[in-house]
């Protein structure tokens, strides 16, 4: 049997790369299974309920139309619980039966600022672990984990192994591996460097599922229509989609056959996912908040949002993905179009608070890129701005304590937050931060765009005021 191990059995893990899995078992291809756990004490009752459930968990997929189905996942073969010193995770690690090591930590959590460098100053809890592991303890961030594994595994002579990035993140074999290497390079560990380079390898990934967090009444019809209390049950849409580069230097199992899509470069799928789905998801959910909803669903309904995010992608997104001199493989405006019916599903009861999180690194990752194409060939960008336009709306309420909800983000420094919207000039302190904007903070081009969105933005504003009112 050869192993996947696993960081972080969160809901997308459980929904997308471990269905996989499953179906490649259940068609009875056993030669593959699933170990895993989490690199920091987060979802302890979750971890307790697939451990005393040796795994298994019923999903919930539910299609644009309200069909609901169910299927109980049993791909993951053991649940390792939280352990400080992480000895379970890092002895699974080091086993010559695990052939891929993959993780889902979010995008803040690789901690790279806009050269793809470690941000050490932005982080103290990555400076922390990087002490940590200095002083021979196991590492909680992705990069000390990983330390912390491969030296074990170098150890004990257990092999190579891929490392298998599952995020939303660009070019994030790449990227996740360039952090790894500064991580050991910071360490000053020469021995390990050299180990990585020659026995592991780095694919990129484009991965694609929406999966709410888990509602007590997906536990509720779970029960009702498979008989099971199932304290792990979670739910997402129907459609999935999972398009890896074909680089494992250790085996991989045969997911070809269950619908992955094996490339020699996932970057014209990963830019669209990017561009045309996540970018468009925190577009809807920023401006869904300002206006007073809960659910993704009910902001896509709403035809000023709508068009919004029609427009965005429609203007300034699909003219720089496609163009004549390197024109894109996929149908984008079907892509787009498909995009909003999903994020239209009131079944799914997506919330603005899930995918409102961490603008300070999607900011960055997501809609700056877009920007960015739009100056380089001196078109408009006019309505990618309502996006960061929007965010800074949102950030202003956030500022006010009026956002209902907990607002997430592992990459904001909320003293730099506060000061922007306490600058007299917001949206100048807004274009001048470097984290958000890299070599584009403070460009005049930059700058008088995002004054003509945020007019645009408080226009909405008002007007969703006045309606309500």
């Amino acid at each position: 049997m050869n192993f996947i191990l696993h960081l972080g059995l969160g809901s997308f893990h459980r929904a997308h790369q471990a269905v996989y899995v499953h179906e490649l078992r259940q068609s009875g291809d056993m030669g593959w299974a699933i170990v895993g756990g989490n690199l920091r004490p987060d979802m302890a009752e979750t971890i307790a309920a697939l451990e005393a459930q040796g795994g298994r968990y019923t999903l919930e997929t539910v299609t644009p139309q309200g069909e609901r189905s169910y299927t109980r996942i049993e791909s993951i073969e053991r649940v390792i619980p939280y352990q400080d010193d992480l000895a379970p995770l890092i002895a699974a690690g080091a086993d010559a039966a695990t052939r891929i090591i993959s993780f889902t930590v979010t995008e803040a959590g690789y901690y790279l600022d806009a050269d793809n460098q470690l941000d050490w100053a932005t982080f103290p809890d990555l400076r922390a672990d990087l002490a940590a592991v200095q002083a021979g303890q196991a590492g909680h961030s992705i990069y000390g984990a990983l330390v912390s594994i491969l030296r074990a595994r170098m150890l004990a002579g257990a092999g190579p192994v891929t490392l298998m990035n599952c995020d939303n993140l660009r070019h994030n074999g790449e990227r996740s591996r360039g952090g790894l290497l500064q991580f050991i390079d910071a360490l000053g560990d020469a021995a390990l460097k050299a180990w990585v380079l020659a026995n592991t390898r780095s694919p990129n990934a484009m991965v694609d599922r929406i999966t709410p967090r888990p509602t007590p009444d997906v536990a509720e019809r779970v029960k009702a229509a498979a008989g099971w209390d199932d304290k792990a049950a979670l739910m997402g849409e129907s459609f999935i989609q999972w398009v890896i580069e074909d680089q494992f230097i250790a085996g991989r199992p045969a997911w070809e056959k269950v619908g992955v899509e094996m490339v020699d470069s996932v970057q014209a799928y990963e830019e669209a996912k990017i561009r045309l789905l996540n970018a468009t998801h925190s577009c809807i959910a920023w401006a869904g908040t300002l206006a007073g909803y809960r659910y993704i669903h009910e902001g896509t309904h709403d035809a000023a949002i709508r068009q919004m995010a029609y427009d965005y992608v429609t203007d300034d997104a699909i003219p720089v993905l496609h163009t004549p001199e390197q024109p894109c493989p996929i149908d984008l405006e079907r892509y787009r179009d498909v995009v909003l019916d999903r994020f239209g599903n009131p079944a799914i009861a997506d919330t603005n608070q899930r995918v409102a999180m961490d603008a300070f690194s999607k900011i960055p990752g997501m809609i700056a890129p877009t920007i960015r194409d739009q100056l380089a060939r001196h078109g408009s960008f006019d309505s990618v701005a309502m996006l960061p336009a929007l965010f800074l709306a949102y950030l202003q309420r956030w500022h006010a304590g009026q956002i209902p909800y907990d607002y997430q983000d592992q990459a904001m420094d909320p003293a730099v937050a506060h000061a922007i919207c306490d600058a007299a000039d917001p949206v100048a302190a807004y274009a001048a931060d470097a984290t958000l904007w890299g070599e584009m903070a403070s460009d005049p081009r930059l700058v008088a765009t995002l004054r003509k969105a945020f007019a645009r933005v408080q226009a909405f504003v008002a007007e969703r005021a006045k309606s309500q009112g």
